[in-house]
């Protein structure tokens, strides 16, 4: 070996090396990493502080929740439980106030109370717990008369072929955050401390980009389409279309949210030439620019013709059929994509995970369903399997709890 060559690095190197530094606060916890000699006298240790990712906090008190207008983080678990026949107003009470202490102390890099694990839950990498509340939720706490009109079971849909394994659901726990174990430990700690009030009814666990990886970037599916271009922007629009602005102190600063998983057709999409594949969706697969445009954002051209006097942006496409002018009828897309385990010929078991929240949901996502139910070539490749719809309450102040407004 030349002088110039790196000495190969012993086993006892290897295990010493990438240990922790033990003790201390977590902003200074290190990484220690061998190159060379096993003397600690020679050997030219180098720390590498713990990533800003793992550290990075997103708030979890405030007059609206986080995870709705947060920057949507790498990976999500949607965890719907179902109330036991003994869950009344109180012990609802009871199992919020829990929930909301476990939400707070984590999502800030500090372990919940009893945690069992608790070196688990000091990265928080902008974790982000939200709580839903289903129709169950509300007849439940007999307060009916106080569920938003609006979140009460979707009319069915001819290309919807729901399982109850992906429906329903009294209480909704969107748990988000840049690190994947990050959000399995909450996943758990927040089911663990549900058990004596709900069962799980289901868990939809999925991903986009790695943080990081492609940032200011609008999320890609598994068909490689660009997914939320349309969303509302920050300000205004965003405010019209996502928040309640008004009403008793239980809806004021709500919200709703529909989550739909869609499963996809891969090996039929594969099968498409990527002329058929643009024009099906509307939009530019490589920049997500309309048919009609150049850049991501450019409004779309529903009429302009091309050379055989047909619109270049087809009538059946996904583009047209999801089509939203008026910004307080937009719907704010955060979805995550799912990839189960193939079957035994290959055929994958992969989707998307749609959330979509809206001030309203009669007034804007049905009308927008409907139009895609109808007549958007993209069903041809996507199959509904799954349907829930929650109302996001308003945030908590430190001390309070999620739900207080309504359940006081």
């Amino acid at each position: 070996m030349t002088g110039s060559s790196p000495r190969a690095v012993s086993r006892r190197g290897l295990l010493t090396g990438g240990a922790l530094a033990a003790g201390g606060a977590l902003g200074a916890a290190v990484a220690v990493t061998a190159a060379g000699s096993d003397d600690p006298a020679t050997r030219p240790a180098a720390t590498t502080p713990v990533a800003e990712i793992g550290l990075a906090v997103e708030p979890f008190h405030g007059t609206r929740q986080a995870g709705v207008a947060t920057e949507p983080q790498a990976h999500a678990a949607f965890v719907a439980l179902v109330l036991r026949p003994e869950t009344d107003r109180k012990a609802l009470g009871r199992m919020l106030r829990l929930l909301s202490d476990d939400a707070a102390r984590l999502t800030q890099g500090r372990p919940a109370l009893a945690d069992t694990e608790p070196e688990l839950g000091l990265l928080p990498a902008r974790l982000t717990v939200t709580f839903g509340f289903g129709p169950g939720f509300y007849r439940a706490a007999n307060l009916d008369e106080r569920r938003p009109p609006s979140v009460a079971a979707l009319p069915a849909f001819g290309i919807d072929r729901l399982s109850p394994r992906w429906s329903g659901g009294d209480l909704l726990l969107q748990i988000c955050a840049d690190d994947p174990l990050t959000v399995t430990h909450a996943q758990r700690v927040l089911v663990k401390d549900s058990r004596p009030f709900a069962t799980v009814a289901w868990v939809q666990q999925g991903f986009r980009r790695a943080a990081g990886a492609e940032p200011g970037r609008t999320q890609r599916n598994l068909f490689g389409q660009l997914d939320g271009t349309a969303n509302p922007k920050p300000g205004a629009p965003l405010e019209t279309a996502v928040w309640v602005p008004d009403g008793p102190t239980w809806l004021r600063d709500s919200t709703t949210l529909v989550v739909r998983r869609i499963s996809m057709n891969l090996e039929t999409w594969d099968l498409l030439g990527r002329t058929d594949r643009e024009l099906s969706v509307g939009r530019r697969l490589d920049t997500g620019a309309p048919l009609t445009g150049t850049d991501e954002h450019d409004e779309p051209d529903f009429t302009a013709l091309g050379s055989g006097g047909l619109t270049v942006i087809p009538d059946f496409s996904h583009l047209t059929r999801s089509h939203v002018a008026e910004d307080r009828l937009r719907i704010l897309r955060r979805p995550y994509n799912y990839d189960g385990v193939p079957s035994a010929d290959g055929t994958a078991d992969s989707g998307l995970i749609f959330a979509s929240y809206q001030a309203d949901i009669t007034r804007q996502f049905l009308p927008i369903q409907r139009r895609l139910a109808e007549r958007d070539l993209l069903n041809e490749w996507t199959t509904p399997i799954g349907s829930a719809v929650f109302a996001i309450p308003p945030g908590c102040s430190e001390g309070g709890w999620i739900g207080q407004q309504l359940l006081g």
